[in-house]
């Protein structure tokens, strides 16, 4: 592995508290010192980042790569590469692949292709139940063996609140963080759209607010019952921040995220039928918008993430309720978060945080820090660039968003994962 100093960048670390014009110096895939060179340090490769930020390499709390199972969609290839190009050096993967990561060996599969793209890694999420069918346990201790990070049901309900309660108990033996998509299926029954006049207008059925604040209500009595770390995925309503916000300060081991689009967008842009905005949790109110951003800023929510969802053009060529849901979103994670940013939302170091050390304390890695010793993870972008987001400049294989045509501030220049640039060039 290359030594490699990385000058005249401003380095923005939120893991540090550090934003100021600092040098970074790697040696053998590590971070081996900010600022000042090491005794003997001597640099085969320079990058110069002048003009450039310097930030950890970008974490996606989810991303669906699509295979195995689904490789018209996308490839782990496809995704790894589009997430390297992106900025992004670590995907966390679900478990509702086909087959379902149920087993070692589906665990293998995953990271051992994506070691052979030679881009950004791969972590995995284990099933929290066998096929996800929510009746019998998942081998727990089998899949956290193998390199499981977590474990989850995705999108797939429990059978009953019983199971659930066993299965917080068994991941609770293991200390595995157990991620939660809140959602009551029979309040949400086929649902597409926020229950509200909006939907109501459009002739659209919709999910009620309750589908999700009786789940988080539910889920957060069994944690506290079953004393497992339990972690929110993609919460969308006012409401069930505040309930997670409560549970914290009574001192419940939880966390939660939130997906990048319910920060841009709400049920308002459903009036044009457009598939692109179909999405599960849907798009809810302006108020629930505003108290997503009031939950990332005073740390209720931990983490923005990309819910990276590429489909093929005929996933969405159908009437709105009955179209895919999901958009493709790692091409535009990083600009959209330096959006928050621009439009004093947050500040540029809480946005950071966001994609970095704030994912990477909820998958309990080691990334998101640049702190000596630390995997030298390292995304370098220009936080001036501008480009516009459409088929051609997308590297993921699903070019299916609702920002397609958007002009967007921010591009990568170099990504390095583990003190390998797998994105840039090299300058000498």
């Amino acid at each position: 592995m290359p030594d490699i100093r990385i000058h005249g960048g401003r380095l923005i670390d939120p893991a540090n508290q550090l934003d100021e014009p600092l040098d970074l110096y790697i040696s053998a895939g590590q971070v081996a010192a900010v600022g000042q060179a090491p005794d003997g340090f001597t640099a085969d490769i320079e990058l110069d980042a002048s003009g450039l930020c310097v930030v950890p390499g970008l974490i996606d709390l989810c991303a669906r790569v699509r295979e195995p199972g689904q490789e018209h969609k996308a490839s782990i290839d496809s995704e790894c590469r589009a997430a390297a190009a992106a900025g992004i050096t670590t995907l966390c993967c679900p478990p509702d692949t086909m087959p379902v990561v149920d087993t070692p060996a589906v665990v293998e599969l995953i990271r051992h292709r994506a070691r052979q793209t030679n881009a950004s890694r791969i972590v995995v999420l284990g099933a929290l139940t066998r096929q996800l069918k929510g009746e019998h346990l998942s081998e727990m201790a089998a899949l956290q063996q193998a390199g499981c990070v977590g474990v989850s049901n995705a999108h797939h309900p429990l059978q009953s609140t019983l199971v659930e309660r066993r299965a917080f108990e068994y991941a609770a033996t293991f200390g595995l963080t157990v991620f939660l998509h809140a959602s009551d299926v029979a309040l949400e029954a086929g649902g597409c759209a926020h229950e509200g006049h909006i939907a109501t207008r459009l002739g659209l059925p919709g999910i009620p607010e309750a589908a999700e604040t009786v789940a988080v209500a539910r889920d957060l009595a069994l944690i506290e019952q079953a004393g497992t770390r339990a972690h929110f995925c993609r919460l969308s309503t006012q409401r069930a921040v505040r309930m997670v916000a409560r549970a914290r300060f009574d001192g419940l081991p939880v966390t939660a995220d939130v997906a990048i689009p319910y920060l841009h967008f709400t049920e308002v842009e459903l009036s044009g039928f457009s598939p692109d905005y179909h999405f599960i949790p849907p798009l809810r109110t302006p108020l629930d918008r505003q108290g997503l951003l009031e939950g990332l800023r005073d740390g209720t929510l931990s983490a923005l993430c990309s819910d990276h969802q590429p489909h093929e053009p005929d996933a969405k060529l159908a009437p709105f309720p009955i179209t895919e849901p999901g958009a493709s979103g790692i091409d535009s994670l990083l600009p959209l978060t330096l959006k928050l940013a621009d439009e004093n939302l947050l500040t540029l170091s809480q946005a950071i945080e966001q994609v970095t050390s704030g994912p990477a304390g909820i998958l309990n890695l080691p990334y998101g820090r640049l702190s000596a010793g630390s995997p030298a993870d390292v995304c370098i972008f220009d936080p001036g660039a501008t480009w516009r987001l459409d088929a051609s400049s997308m590297n993921s294989q699903g070019t299916n968003t609702p920002f397609l045509g958007w002009e967007m501030k921010g591009r990568t220049r170099y990504t390095l994962r583990d003190g390998q640039i797998i994105f840039g060039a090299t300058a000498s």
